[in-house]
This record gives C-alpha cells, sequence and structure tokens, in this order.
C-alpha cells in the first residue's frame, strides 16, 4: 500500500500571500507630487526643506510625535537622527530621482491612447466600423 500524496500548499505562490496580506499602502507619486506643490505653494523658498510638512502640533498617533517627516518617501520618523539616516539612504535618493520627473496629465494620457490627438482638445474620432483602419499603426 502506498502512501497518499498530500495536497499541495500556496506556499510560494506570490499573488496568494499579496492579495491576503493587510499592509499599509504608501502614497503613490502623483499624490506626493502634490503635496510637493501644495508645500512650494505655502512656503517662500523654491526649495524643499525635508522636514516641511511636520506639522506644527504635537499628534501622538504618529511616530515621532508627528516632527520628522520625509515629504518624498511620505514616511514619519521617530527621532532627527533616523531621520538623518533615512536621508541618506538609498531608497530615499531614488525616490527623489523618480520624483524630479514631471508627472503625466490626464490629457497626455489620452494623447497617448489615441483618445485625444495631441494637438487639439477635441477627442479624436475613431472609426469603429472599418476593421482595417483600427489597426492602419501596426501595419506600417
Amino acid at each position: 500500500m502506498t502512501r497518499v500524496a498530500r495536497k499541495k500548499m500556496h506556499k510560494s505562490i506570490r499573488d496568494v500571500k499579496r492579495s491576503s496580506r493587510t499592509r499599509a499602502r504608501v502614497k503613490d507619486l502623483d499624490q506626493i507630487h502634490e503635496d510637493i506643490a501644495k508645500t512650494l505653494a505655502t512656503t517662500s523658498s523654491t526649495e524643499l526643506q525635508p522636514n516641511a510638512m511636520a506639522s506644527t502640533e504635537l499628534d501622538p498617533d504618529l511616530p515621532g510625535l508627528g516632527q520628522f517627516y520625509c515629504i518624498h518617501c511620505a514616511k514619519y520618523f521617530i527621532s532627527q537622527p533616523a531621520m538623518d539616516v533615512h536621508l541618506a539612504s538609498k531608497p530615499h535618493k531614488k525616490r527623489v530621482k523618480v520624483l524630479k520627473e514631471v508627472p503625466y496629465t490626464q490629457e497626455e494620457a489620452e494623447a497617448a491612447v489615441g483618445l485625444r490627438s495631441a494637438k487639439s482638445s477635441k477627442p479624436a474620432k475613431m472609426n469603429v466600423d472599418e476593421p482595417s483602419t483600427l489597426f492602419a499603426d501596426l501595419n506600417k
């Protein structure tokens, strides 16, 4: 008599693990760009300080009472030395480099898909009835 094979568990499937994980998500890049724009609009300087969005009120729910905040990474830190270590880290420098790029606008996205032409603000007309015109760009 032989052993019955065990059922396989979803041990090594990454998607199953990620979907069941409950984790606080970080802000998206466009949300961080909006925060940076708001901060630059309220301050008189053109250069962004790392602690620019730190609130003046102490919040006991946040790490470091909300005093040490990195606007580029949208993270709070316990103390100034912890924030200094973060500012010198590779992930922070990568995030700053990514944030230097100008974010895409909705008009640029629609123009890339073909919903709008890049020159005008009117929607581009697509002839759905004629199948040869739908894929004309791919045949070139």
